[in-house]
């Protein structure tokens, strides 16, 4: 029929594939829709993934591939019902590249709810939360011990976590007589269709509470502003993830709590810039020190410290520090120092005429020579 689709091509596959190319097409195109690893937004993903899902249920079924390469378009059996096997078929290519569950699971993020034989339970993990925390260069490398207030989800006192009122109980839910699913049932000239939907009165739990905490409505949970101990390790990079098991929100109905995430966010220091472990430092020296040498004193993380400096060093050299930049990995990294020369702005009569004999007493520089250009 006039702009029914091109399967084959959907698939990416010649209208000759054998069967296993076309299982092999499906399985790439379904993990590359998937919602964790596709680019685009949510919508496209979905919308990709039924054109597949659709392409597959039609050329992997012998019957229905002859009747569309023969007509090009495939129409509906009035004998059965709607899309069970077609379903079977699609799932078992699918969770056989993906894991047992991973057809369900992608139903969920794609429509909101799956197809599954399995009741969902009143209790349900409570979500992770996520923190960030600033922390200066000094604290990120030796670690530290910081006190947060983090607003989350905590079990309700009053009933426990349950959810329930204390001396209550459950009851059957009389809306899906417990099933926790609503069957709708649709006859046509081409067939009968049945769409199974979760029972909107108890999510599809089976069960409602007889009478519902009234302090936490029923989920049993509470929000607070929880004051906690975070412990930071030595030697953590920008942009680490600390995870605190546990300590996310408290799960509904007494579920397991989720985890909390510590993101580590280092603050710019004033003195030293940072390259992987390694610390980088400006050190402003007189010519003359540079000239004659002599010892001067350089930033580190830890205080200050000595360094050795060569005569006739020259302006703009660096000069390492080993050990002394940031721990982790096994080595700790170096600091380098790169001296500036510094250039009085002022001087008195008697310091210019013993500059200018100094300067006239030296031996004449070397004539031009053609520089290295940078890289």
């Amino acid at each position: 029929m006039p702009g029914d689709p091109d399967y084959y091509a959907i698939l990416g596959v010649e209208r000759g594939a054998s069967p296993e190319e076309i299982k092999r097409a499906f399985r790439r195109l379904a993990k590359q829709f998937h919602p964790d690893t596709y680019k685009g937004d949510k919508a496209e993903a979905e919308r990709k993934f039924r054109k597949v899902a659709e392409a597959y249920e039609v050329l992997s079924d012998p019957e229905k591939r002859a009747q569309y390469d023969r007509f090009g378009y495939v129409g509906p059996s009035p004998e059965a019902d709607f899309g069970p096997r077609d379903f079977h078929r699609t799932r078992q290519a699918f969770e056989e590249f993906f894991g047992p569950s991973a057809f369900e699971e992608i139903l969920n993020l794609f429509f909101g709810q799956g197809v599954s034989s399995r009741r969902p339970g009143r209790t349900q993990r409570g979500e992770d939360l996520e923190y960030r925390v600033g922390l200066s260069l000094e604290d990120a490398a030796f670690g530290t011990r910081l006190k947060v207030t983090i607003p989350r989800q905590v079990t309700c006192a009053r009933c426990g976590g349950s959810g329930l009122t204390p001396g209550t109980g459950e009851r059957t839910c009389a809306t899906c007589r417990g099933t926790g699913q609503i069957e709708y049932r649709r006859s046509t000239v081409f067939g009968s269709f049945i769409n199974v939907r979760v029972c909107p009165e108890c999510q599809g739990v089976g069960k409602m509470p007889e009478a519902p905490c009234r302090a936490c409505a029923g989920t049993g949970r509470a929000r607070e502003r929880s004051e906690l101990e975070i412990q930071v390790p030595p030697g953590v990079d920008d942009g680490d993830r600390l995870r605190l098991a546990g300590q996310g929100n408290a799960g509904l109905a007494g579920g397991p709590p989720g985890d909390l995430y510590v993101v580590v966010e280092i603050q710019p220091h004033p003195l030293f810039a940072r390259r992987g472990q390694d610390l980088w430092v400006e050190v402003p020296v007189h010519y003359g020190t540079l000239v004659l040498g002599g010892k001067i004193r350089v930033p580190t993380l830890k205080g200050e410290d000595e360094l050795e400096i060569a005569a006739g060093t020259d302006p703009e050299e660096v000069l390492t520090l080993p050990g002394r930049g940031l721990p982790g990995g096994g080595r700790p990294g170096d600091l380098h120092i790169r001296l500036k020369v510094e250039i009085p702005k002022r001087l008195g009569r008697k310091e210019r005429e013993l500059l200018r004999e100094f300067t006239e007493s030296l031996p004449q520089p070397p004539p031009p020579r053609r520089p290295g250009l940078p890289a």
